[in-house]
C-alpha cells in the first residue's frame, strides 16, 4: 500500500453537498463558485464527477475598503482592556525596580 499523504482522501463527487464556499474545479477543468450547503453538480458531457477545491470564498474587502480590524488600535486604558478581554491586561511595569 502506499503510504503517501492523503492517499485514503477523495475529492466530492456530484451529487454531495458542498462544505465549504470556494471556486470548484472538476475533471474536465470547469470552474463553478458553489457556497455552503449547495450540491456538486453533474458535468453535462462527463456526468457524475470529481470536484477540487481551487480558491476559497474570502469576501473581507467586497466594499473595496480595508477591514477595521486591520488597522492598528489605540493603546487600551486597563480598564478598557478589561472591559474587552478579562485576561487582557496591560503590561504592568515591574515593582522591584
Amino acid at each position: 500500500m502506499s503510504e503517501e499523504k492523503g492517499h485514503f482522501e477523495m475529492d466530492p463527487m456530484s451529487g454531495e453537498p458542498v462544505e465549504v464556499d470556494g471556486v470548484y474545479k472538476n475533471e474536465w477543468g470547469r470552474e463553478e463558485k458553489l457556497a455552503r450547503g449547495e450540491v456538486f453538480p453533474a458535468d453535462p458531457m462527463l456526468g457524475s464527477t470529481e470536484w477540487e477545491l481551487t480558491q476559497l470564498d474570502i469576501n473581507t474587502h467586497e466594499t473595496g475598503e480595508t477591514d477595521p480590524r486591520d488597522y492598528p488600535q489605540k493603546d487600551a486604558t486597563a480598564h478598557e482592556a478589561h472591559l474587552q478581554h478579562p485576561k487582557r491586561h496591560p503590561a504592568k511595569p515591574n515593582k522591584l525596580e
